[in-house]
């Protein structure tokens, strides 16, 4: 009986260890990429996930020991409550339609620097403010390191699409690249998930090999009733990836 609990207790430790070594990682390439990116009188897209906390969590450690001025333009409703509860400077597009860089994270990131984004639902925004920014740098943990996409993370491209659309648009994509297309449901509440712009989530579980993602990007982006797609294509420039044994790999494009 003593022998069985203490493996039990094991299992607990090696588990607790997993996750505090993966929340340093998350941590220290969020503060890699501030520190070697982020400069005075910019304009700073914040991106959403739980990396992304760690990097506001630099951003205002900079501020107040700088005395440096930064402008946040957030990507969701997360990020922007992040920026205002730490007291950071918060604006939108409207008023900086051009950002100088843009700290966002990633659910995988392959070889040649393409993203899967969109497993927090907030793809559409997140891109939109790469699109507008000059440098878009990304910060993950080793987990997210992938040599293809579909290697590590299992849970499908996220697809954002009119709710009208939703089977049609499955239906397309099936018959046109294979796979299945979930529909992404809600976790605390019956029913879709819904993004900040009141759209629902396909998520695509493609089968495996090497394609071209651009052109796949394109096709899907113009069947009727899809608003965007959680692929990010010749979009970021940097990425840093938080090792278990404390060092931070970067990737460049």
């Amino acid at each position: 009986m003593l022998l069985k609990v203490n493996h039990v207790v094991v299992l607990q430790l090696k588990r607790y260890l997993h996750k505090m070594s993966l929340e340093e990682a998350k941590r220290i390439a969020a503060y890699k990429a501030v520190d070697e990116f982020v400069r005075n009188d910019q304009i700073v897209g914040i991106g959403s996930g739980s990396t992304v906390v760690y990097a506001v969590d630099r951003l205002k450690e900079k501020v107040n020991k700088e005395k440096i001025n930064v402008v946040c333009i957030p990507t969701s409703f997360q990020a922007r409550q992040l920026i205002i509860k730490h007291g950071l400077t918060l604006s939108e597009l409207e008023l900086h339609p051009e950002i100088d860089v843009v700290i966002d994270g990633a659910d995988e990131c392959d070889e040649k620097m393409t993203l899967i984004k969109g497993g927090g639902g907030c793809l559409l925004q997140e891109k939109i403010v790469a699109s507008c920014s000059k440098k878009m740098i990304v910060v993950a943990d080793y987990t997210k390191d992938s040599k293809r996409l579909g290697e590590q993370y299992k849970k499908g491209i996220p697809i954002e699409v009119v709710p009208m659309a939703y089977l049609p648009i499955k239906r397309k994509i099936e018959m046109l690249f294979g796979g299945t297309l979930n529909l992404r449901m809600a976790v605390a509440k019956a029913g879709p998930c819904i993004t900040d712009n009141g759209n629902f989530i396909l998520d695509w579980h493609f089968p495996t090999g090497d394609y071209d993602w651009q052109k796949i990007n394109q096709e899907i982006c113009v069947i009727p009733g899809v608003v965007e797609t959680g692929l990010f294509v010749n979009m970021a420039q940097k990425a840093y990836f938080g090792q278990a044994d404390g060092t931070v790999k970067e990737k460049n494009s």
